[in-house]
């Protein structure tokens, strides 16, 4: 399409702009070649190659092999993101970047950056716009993405793994905002690695916990499991949420589930919990929530949702729209809670 041009009046090249267009260059600049730029310096390993100590820009040259003018712009952006600081002695990692980009962090998100880099593709304009336009997932050439992740292996590794590392700082956080005291066994429903459910045991050691999931996800949770030394308290159950019974428990968890879903699946998997759960049993849903059913609120929020426009059938809510859906299911005592970052939890109760 061929965009129309027109005369500019004379008089409106002598007005001044009436808002600074700072913020546009933000989104043009660091929203297009920021972010990319980041995942570039992970993967090349300058997060790590930092990890014991700062280093000149000449010793970062010969650690990645790459020329000055090369690094002096990949670590200038990298500082102005908040990753790296400048001291006397060379370019050092930010608490920020401690917490989440060394591999020996409990919170390291790096096989969620990997996971992204290995579908960076599917962020392109054209992808996008294919998604805007015609209301469909772009992911996997625009196959289903759970049913690809259970036909092919390969992909629901990779994909698990990578949101084990995008979970695990937030699910060690929620579960100190809650009381879970009183609860036996925490169904994570659709739980993936497990890491929600890893975080719930680790801080509430009455309770028990099962990881409900796909049969190839559940093999893969299971060597999560080993590694935090939970297999015998947590185990593994496989099902579909959709058509087969939810196993006995008096709290049901989802973690990411509600917004890869269109409403009225949501809908069901809430009226499903309510009738399954015991009297005084609890659900717990942990999204990234708008701040209002208008929509607004952080960018990032809005990102996600655009995120879900491109990979699934979902959408981001707020607190209140999915506090309704616990309300209409008949739960009491409903809460929103934030929790951590943009992350919250909506919860509520089976009455006695």
């Amino acid at each position: 399409m061929t965009k129309s041009s027109s005369t500019i009046n004379p008089e409106l090249l002598l007005q001044q702009p009436k808002t600074d267009e700072q913020k546009l260059w933000d989104i043009i600049n660091v929203g297009c070649v920021g972010y990319r730029t980041f995942l570039v310096a992970h993967d090349l390993g300058l997060f790590s190659l930092l990890a014991n100590q700062p280093q000149t820009l000449a010793e970062i040259c010969e650690g990645l092999q790459i020329k000055r003018r090369a690094a002096e712009a990949l670590v200038s952006m990298n500082v102005s993101l908040g990753l790296l600081d400048i001291n006397n002695r060379g370019y050092a990692l930010t608490q920020l970047a401690k917490d989440y980009l060394l591999e020996s962090s409990p919170k390291y998100i790096g096989g969620f950056l990997d996971l992204a880099i290995a579908n960076n593709q599917i962020y392109s304009f054209d992808s996008i716009k294919q998604a805007v336009l015609t209301n469909t997932s772009q992911v996997y050439s625009g196959e289903k993405i759970f049913q690809a992740h259970e036909e092919q292996l390969t992909l629901a590794q990779s994909f698990t793994k990578g949101m084990h590392n995008h979970s695990m700082a937030a699910a060690l956080i929620w579960p100190q905002m809650i009381d879970l005291s009183k609860h036996r066994r925490l169904l994570d429903i659709g739980g993936g690695s497990g890491a929600h459910s890893i975080g719930a045991a680790l801080k509430w050691k009455n309770l028990q916990a099962t990881i409900l999931d796909m049969p190839v996800v559940c093999d893969i949770a299971q060597e999560f499991l080993v590694q935090y030394d939970l297999q015998n308290r947590i185990t593994t159950e496989s099902s579909d949420m959709w058509n087969q019974p939810f196993p006995s428990a008096d709290v049901h968890f989802y973690a990411d589930i509600y917004h890869d879903w269109p409403i009225e699946k949501g809908r069901f998997l809430t009226q499903k919990s309510f009738d399954s759960l015991e009297p005084g049993g609890r659900i717990i849903i942990h999204e990234m929530l708008y701040d209002n059913e208008q929509k607004l609120g952080a960018p990032a929020v809005a990102a996600y949702n655009m995120i879900m426009l491109i990979c699934t059938e979902g959408q981001q809510y707020s607190g209140a729209e999915l506090s309704k859906m616990l309300s209409d299911a008949g739960f009491v005592d409903i809460e929103v809670l934030p929790t951590s970052g943009y992350w919250g939890i909506v919860t509520g109760c089976k009455p006695e």
